[in-house]
């Protein structure tokens, strides 16, 4: 099942967590820093879905002052 966006802010929020811990190793930090990274892109896909499907529900993709 695929996450909702709040759950991938959620999972964002443990990993910069991790990333801010001193006690972080270099190692796993370029590996919570790969997993934050495929989660933003993750995010900025859903929010381009739902952005489209706002223009969809507006009535068109032109922006002509109508509605």
């Amino acid at each position: 099942m695929e996450k909702s966006i709040e759950q991938t802010f959620e999972e964002l929020e443990e990993l910069m967590e991790k990333l801010e811990n001193p006690d972080t190793s270099l190692e796993d930090s370029f590996a919570y820093y790969e997993a934050g990274m495929k989660l933003v892109r993750a995010c900025g896909e859903k929010i381009d879905k739902v952005e489209k499907q706002i223009i969809v529900l507006q009535g068109g993709e032109g922006e002509d002052g109508e509605g």
